[in-house]
């Protein structure tokens, strides 16, 4: 997109990306969303990566944004391997399909492997992510706790045979585990949305409570 520039969010962009993001998820995985109040407390979060906080900016309008935690793999030895994790990444929906999302996580990964990161999990559709390289994380070997491997649970080197076949135990970080009625409290400081029960809710939920055997 002619124009774009990709830069580091700061502390000024806070509230226009987190109306941003609230725009982008909004009823799209559930009636309303919570997205936005992630994007608020994982700032402040020890696994938070401000390198890899990149917001995407057109004619002076934030329009996308990315950001990344820390996460790990651990091997059935108890080795911990630091990796990272995106989400969220969102694009306003004024823009999307025009290829601002794929800007975003490419020059996130090109700043990633100058960090020396080697591989990135996330939780996604598969249609969004495949095309950026990531496949199921049951090709690498790479389950949770109990042998569970997620649909929706993806991976990508970032280094050319990072994952090296072992069996890995995904972790990711604990910024994910908040209180649903402390978003339920954020939001309400946003100007007022209706929550609507839509069709690509089914899809979602069909995504993230489905396994790989």
């Amino acid at each position: 997109m002619d124009g774009l520039i990709i830069r580091n969010e700061n502390e000024k962009d806070h509230n226009e990306v987190e109306m941003l993001i609230r725009e982008a998820f909004w009823n799209l995985n559930v009636p309303g969303c919570d997205e936005h109040y992630l994007a608020h407390i994982l700032r402040e979060h020890e696994d938070f990566i401000p390198e890899l906080d990149l917001t995407a900016v057109l004619d002076g309008r934030i329009i996308g944004s990315i950001m990344y935690t820390k996460a790990w793999l651990t091997d059935e030895n108890g080795i911990d391997k630091e990796i990272i994790s995106f989400g969220p990444i969102a694009v306003h929906p004024d823009f999307q399909r025009q290829g601002v999302g794929k800007t975003l996580i490419e020059r996130s990964f090109d700043i990633a492997v100058q960090m020396g990161y080697e591989a990135v999990v996330i939780f996604g559709h598969p249609g969004n992510y495949v095309s950026r390289g990531f496949k199921s994380c049951r090709k690498f070997n790479i389950c949770l706790e109990g042998d569970i491997c997620p649909t929706a649970m993806l991976a990508k080197e970032l280094k050319e045979d990072a994952l090296d076949g072992k069996k890995y135990f995904f972790r990711g970080s604990s910024a994910f585990e908040y209180d649903s009625s402390e978003a339920e409290k954020f939001d309400s400081r946003f100007p007022q949305k209706e929550k609507e029960y839509l069709p690509c809710q089914e899809e979602f939920y069909i995504y993230s409570h489905s396994v790989i055997n």
